[in-house]
């Protein structure tokens, strides 16, 4: 199952690796939203995606487009995680109530208790644009979303 493009995308508010309170809402009206969930930060293939990423950071975080990486790892983790990895973007918790983002946009993995591999794009209006949600084990392509994001 997965959530309907063109409807406004769950709104939420997490902390990121610096316990700073970051809302999707926070950003209606001035910039589009990548939304990045991942299993588990310093796991191998989490890590080669978001250092792709991190790598091309202006094409996914510039003046019109925001980057939020999402797991349920808790804040702490998150912080040495992105200091390590050398993250210039929000990496947000979804720690407690564990999983509930990741929940409402329909990317938890109970048996796991972790977040599976989805992106979603929303734009400045709050509406879901773009979307792709693979399986824990399967990476995915960078270029994809950012082709999503060049034709907003």
């Amino acid at each position: 199952m997965s959530l309907t493009i063109g409807n406004p995308a769950p709104d939420f508010a997490l902390a990121d690796q610096h316990g700073v309170k970051v809302s999707l809402s926070s950003f209606r009206d001035k910039k589009n939203v990548v939304l990045l969930f991942y299993p588990f930060s310093f796991t191998g293939t989490c890590t080669g995606e978001l250092c792709e990423i991190r790598d091309d950071l202006n094409s996914f975080q510039n003046e019109d487009v925001q980057l939020l990486a999402i797991s349920c790892d808790s804040m702490f983790s998150q912080r040495s995680f992105a200091e390590e990895q050398g993250y210039k973007f929000p990496v947000l918790t979804d720690f407690w109530p564990h999983g509930k983002v990741s929940m409402a946009y329909e990317v938890f993995n109970a048996a796991r208790g972790c977040a599976i591999r989805g992106t979603f794009i929303i734009d400045k209006k709050g509406i879901l644009r773009w979307q792709v949600v693979n399986s824990m084990g399967d990476s995915r392509s960078a270029l994809d979303y950012k082709a999503a994001i060049e034709a907003l």
